[in-house]
């Protein structure tokens, strides 16, 4: 018996050992916004008050365009997902993004609203500030989720929806990124507190490529130092708990607006057969699917998903 008992006690001093060792080399503090905002608000990004926040977006392209293209991120992405499009839209449309509450630079919600209401009150907020009474709508994942529900809930701001791998109608995923998975589970994000290895924000972008080698260190770089933005992660976690699939999707038949519905065939984490059941529920809409693209398409293959964006728009 007392062999037993120094063996458990000789695990649990490794375990604690193991614990404190990567607590030390691997714990990221919080990143302070005017830190970050040195490499990643470079013009022509701009800031503005909604809400209590510091709302990071760019406005770029013809400001006389009449039908603005706004674009919504996913979860624990940035503006920037969207850089491959903007390069090509805004030769011709005025497009529109933003660090939506709880990521990028903009940070947490003050009073920590997360409801998929509370992000679609954002958005039309945002284009009330900028005097845009109607615009294109399109997003990614939860800003896919994003950009439907304001559809339903604002109707007449919206013209046309594009809904990229979008979230919103439950779905068992086959893979979900490991760092999905910590903020979503309350004992874990516990555990771990701030530890944040660098290797865990590559392997979760790795996750929603189709191709992981198209992740370059540039890019798992924006990942990880935006996400450990000040008050990033603790929304995160609030953001898994608040923004669920709900009874919204009831209310998709109700979407009269022309709608895109692209998917990446090798997505992992939202199936293909949601996109088939958002095409089956929305009346007017289109899909377009891509053999060798995953979760993010308009980032990992941006020419060949625009293509696609610029033939529907016209």
């Amino acid at each position: 018996m007392k062999y037993v008992i120094r063996c458990c006690l000789l695990l649990v001093a490794v375990m604690l050992g193991i614990y404190v060792y990567f607590t030390i080399a691997y714990s990221e503090p919080d990143l302070k916004v005017e830190h970050l905002t040195q490499r990643w608000a470079k013009s022509p990004s701009q800031f503005m008050t909604l809400s209590g926040m510091q709302l990071h977006y760019r406005d770029e392209g013809p400001k006389e365009d009449p039908l603005p293209i706004i674009l919504v991120h996913g979860t624990s992405a940035s503006l920037h997902t969207w850089d491959g499009w903007t390069a090509v839209l805004a030769d011709h449309h005025r497009v529109i993004r933003f660090d939506m509450q709880g990521f990028g630079l903009t940070g947490p919600h003050p009073q920590g609203k997360y409801r998929i209401e509370d992000y679609a009150q954002t958005l039309v907020s945002l284009m009330d500030q900028l005097g845009i009474e109607k615009a294109i709508l399109a997003g990614n994942s939860l800003g896919g989720y994003v950009a439907w529900s304001s559809a339903v809930l604002y109707p007449e701001r919206v013209e046309k929806l594009v809904l990229i791998d979008s979230s919103g109608i439950p779905f068992q995923s086959k893979s979900v990124p490991i760092a999905f998975r910590i903020s979503s589970s309350p004992l874990l994000k516990y555990l771990l507190g701030d530890i944040m290895p660098r290797a865990i924000v590559k392997s979760s972008v790795e996750n929603v490529y189709a191709n992981p080698e198209k992740v370059t260190e540039a890019l798992v770089d924006r990942y990880f130092e935006l996400n450990i933005r000040e008050g990033n992660r603790e929304a995160l976690a609030k953001r898994f708990v608040e923004t669920k699939a709900g009874p919204l999707a009831n209310r998709l038949d109700e979407l009269t607006q022309e709608t895109l519905i692209m998917w990446g065939e090798q997505d992992r984490l939202i199936p293909l057969s949601v996109g088939q059941r958002f095409h089956d529920e929305i009346a007017n809409s289109q899909l377009v699917t891509f053999a060798d693209l995953g979760h993010v398409p308009h980032e990992e293959g941006p020419q060949q998903t625009v293509d696609v964006l610029e033939e529907f728009l016209h």
